[in-house]
């Protein structure tokens, strides 16, 4: 065990989770790749936690962060900040919310956070609605509504959420169904559960639910649960901290797969906007924005140095085609991954899209949640290739989600790296 780790124990609380049962200290990355303390190199296939979004040691990100710490690194909301301005535009324009207003936090929880406040304040409601199997963040109020019980320590909570069937399709009481009638079912479903309550405020849901280990509706549900939502007045809030950016390949944001109906009521993201650096937000329609009448600022959210962090990397992913990249990428990557699945016993699904793809593993023969996820995990970083994990309702999920620039060597290096651990496992 290292030094290092041992005055990591000493100083910080038991439930912070590390990787591998001799945690690795990354010390550098280029492109995407990184290095540890001990020299070894491991290809990236996790970002951070979905956060390198573009590559690793970008020069233009790392230029335009150079040169913004130059000038001034911090001034708060109570000024003029003519980055902050400047990424606002950008993303108000990119979100599709007409009539949109931005505000930056310093993560997602923050900005979930925050959304939950506008929805709440707006529609004078503490009730929320919330996917099951959903992550939306460590805070107390993030918490309350997160609908996996992994990652929710607590059942205390300022708000009274109820649960909607729908997030997760391979499994639960409607996996059986066609999608149409998955669609249906789960619509049954909301409009029941409302029938019994009273107003809620919104639902808050992840296109793609990330630490619940990759699992997605068929395209159209969210537009189908809209039509019931706007009939109640209740908002919608898309959960964008995972899947924005293009990251899925097919659309810019996760909710486009449901866009008939049009964009959110209220969108929130963070992670891969910084590439690492700390932003997240929440864009909304004016009326929604605008409904708080108490007086409000950020003291870090909106940082010159952030914000100049976000656009050099925000041009970099559109002046690249990153998105593209990430839909032909993905889909090679998914679809090796998927010959693979198929001659493992360990593998009962791979699914994903773009550059956000989840293995599930079982026990052999069986349908049940295989426990040694962390050995797979443990023996592709022997071979070179840092992955994550996660799932919910009793699952186990290899994430795989490398940054964006992702080419097509890395791309069958990393399967074939992942092949040989499911071997290992």
């Amino acid at each position: 065990m290292s030094d290092l780790y041992n005055r990591h124990r000493a100083v910080l609380p038991e439930w912070l989770a590390t990787y591998y049962r001799e945690p690795i200290e990354i010390t550098h990355g280029e492109g995407r790749y990184v290095w540890d303390a001990d020299g070894n190199r491991y290809l990236d296939f996790f970002g951070g936690i979905l956060t390198t979004m573009t590559a690793h040691a970008l020069p233009e990100v790392t230029k335009a962060v150079s040169e913004q710490a130059g000038r001034i690194v911090h001034s708060s909301t109570l000024y003029l900040n003519r980055p902050m301005v400047e990424l606002a535009e950008r993303i108000a324009t990119l979100s599709g919310i007409p009539d949109a207003r931005v505000f930056f936090t310093t993560s997602g929880t923050e900005a979930n956070d925050t959304a939950l406040l506008l929805a709440t304040a707006y529609r004078r409601s503490s009730q929320i609605l919330a996917m099951r199997n959903s992550y939306h963040g460590r805070s107390f109020t993030s918490v309350g509504i997160t609908g996996n019980r992994s990652w929710s320590p607590t059942g205390l909570s300022p708000l009274q959420t109820l649960y909607v069937h729908g997030a997760v399709r391979s499994r639960g009481p409607y996996a059986q169904l066609s999608d149409a009638r998955f669609i249906e079912a789960c619509v049954a479903d909301l409009e029941d559960l409302l029938g019994h309550t009273h107003d809620a405020a919104a639902l808050i849901a992840e296109p793609i639910q990330g630490v619940g280990g990759f699992t997605a509706p068929p395209d159209g549900l969210y537009a189908a649960f809209r039509e019931v939502l706007d009939r109640h007045g209740i908002l919608w809030i898309a959960d964008e901290v995972q899947t924005g950016w293009g990251r899925t390949g097919d659309h810019f944001w996760g909710w486009q797969a449901h866009a008939e109906n049009g964009p959110p009521d209220i969108l929130t993201f963070a992670k891969g906007i910084g590439n690492g650096m700390s932003i997240g937000g929440v864009v909304a329609r004016a009326d929604v924005m605008n409904c708080l009448d108490a007086n409000s600022i950020s003291t870090f959210g909106g940082s010159p140095v952030t914000m100049a962090a976000g656009l050099a990397n925000l041009t970099y992913l559109l002046e690249h085609d990153l998105q593209g990249n990430a839909r032909r990428i993905g889909g090679l990557l998914l679809e090796r991954l998927r010959a693979v699945g198929a001659h493992s016993p360990l593998v009962r699904e791979v699914r994903g899209r773009g550059l956000m793809i989840g293995v599930e593993l079982v026990k052999p023969g069986t349908d049940e949640a295989n426990p040694e996820a962390a050995a797979v995990l443990e023996a592709a970083r022997e071979g070179g290739l840092l992955i994550g994990k996660g799932g919910g309702h009793d699952t186990s999920v290899l994430r795989i989600a490398p940054p964006l620039s992702l080419n097509v060597a890395e791309a069958e290096a990393g399967a074939a790296i992942i092949e040989q651990a499911l071997r290992a496992g």
